[in-house]
């Protein structure tokens, strides 16, 4: 995940660190929201979620519909991005087995330790009792599957597919960067429509893959786009448009207003449409493109403006940043145990879980990291 080690100097040097930091500060977000199903207060959570603390708010739940919207797609833009510079001097099958060492070992080992780990703390939790060992994995739990480990082998899948089609020879006419986001937009809109049409709205979970339907080809389409603006190194110029930047930093919240109005109305009046179902449909989806491409931008180009430097500190969070992610919700099922019976507010909760989650998974990377550097030193 991190770059400084991929080619940096290929990618023009400093014109990447933005990235860095945005997938790094991406992942804190991701801790936030996974924090606030633990105290969320709609009960969506509860039945498969390692704890569920009985003192809810919600703020947690709502801070989740929003950044759900953006999350995922920013973090496929920027792995899309970086996809053809982990190309470079690799042939199809180095490429493959450079991606499956960095995505699936960490995966497998993952799903064998970590998920079981999950269900122990998921029972303890609840005062229910430990089951036979064998229903401890994620493809016999029935309910908790892969949870957020769903991320590398969807990931991994996107690789092999961009090598696949970075092979075949098709002839593709020259689109600029804007027909390009169009097309991001019109397909995402088609494709979640239609899934929402023929009720396959949900998530497909098998042994290697879980995929929520009506997001996977959003999610590729967004990879893809990050390797197009690689190519097209849109990075590389100076910064421009800074009048649009601020009109989208001002108005992006109207369409992710839209949508989660849309959302939630089906919850709170079943059976009933302000207009009709196929128009709340069409308001609802195209209003959630529209989110995703606004929020995805507004990141991308506030990180690109702001934080496009490194620093020691700075580094350290990069390289961390990937295993954090891994690990992060078994170290937060832990502390929210501890918190279970505090006589504290929820979003006091939330705060302390978020952040000492957050700071625990670093130290914990930071710590093994020095400690394998230290035994590779004593052997060499």
């Amino acid at each position: 995940m991190n770059t400084y080690e991929k080619g940096q100097a290929a990618a023009e040097g400093n014109r990447i660190y933005f990235l860095d930091n945005l997938r790094t500060f991406i992942i804190f977000l991701v801790v936030l929201a996974h924090c606030g199903g633990v105290y969320e207060s709609s009960g969506t959570w509860a039945p498969f979620w390692i704890v569920d603390d009985p003192s809810t708010n919600n703020l947690s739940g709502i801070l989740f519909l929003i950044l759900d919207i953006f999350m995922m797609p920013t973090i496929f833009f920027i792995s899309g991005f970086f996809a053809p510079l982990s190309m470079i001097n690799k042939t199809g099958w180095s490429f493959i087995k450079a991606k499956f060492k960095r995505l699936m070992l960490p995966w497998i080992a993952a799903v064998l330790i970590l998920i079981p780990l999950y269900k122990v703390i998921f029972l303890h939790s609840r005062n229910l009792p430990q089951e036979n060992w064998s229903t401890y994995f994620h493809f016999s739990n029935g309910i908790i599957s892969q949870n957020w480990l769903w991320f590398l082998p969807v990931l991994f899948l996107f690789d092999v597919l961009y090598l696949l089609l970075s092979r075949v020879n098709i002839a593709i006419p020259n689109i600029s960067l804007k027909q390009a986001v169009l097309g991001v937009f019109v397909v995402g809109f088609a494709y979640s429509f239609s899934m929402d049409v023929f009720g396959l709205r949900g998530w497909t979970k098998i042994v290697l893959l879980d995929f929520q339907n009506e997001r996977l080809l959003i999610y590729f389409t967004y990879f893809l786009l990050g390797a197009f603006c690689f190519k097209l190194k849109i990075f590389d110029t100076g910064r421009k448009g800074g009048v649009f930047y601020h009109v989208v930093n001002a108005v992006n919240w109207i369409p992710v207003t839209i949508y989660i109005f849309f959302l939630l109305y089906p919850w709170l009046k079943p059976g009933h449409y302000i207009f009709s179902e196929t128009i709340h449909r069409i308001i609802l989806w195209a209003s959630f493109q529209l989110s995703v491409l606004c929020l995805v931008y507004v990141m991308i180009e506030t990180f690109r403006r702001y934080q496009n430097k490194a620093g020691k500190f700075r580094n350290e969070l990069n390289r961390n940043s990937y295993y954090v992610y891994i690990i992060h919700i078994i170290v937060m099922g832990g502390i929210a145990m501890l918190l279970l019976n505090t006589a504290i507010s929820s979003l006091v909760k939330y705060l302390i879980l978020t952040v000492s989650t957050y700071a625990a998974c670093n130290l914990i990377i930071f710590s093994c990291r020095k400690a394998i550097g230290k035994c590779q030193v004593r052997v060499r």
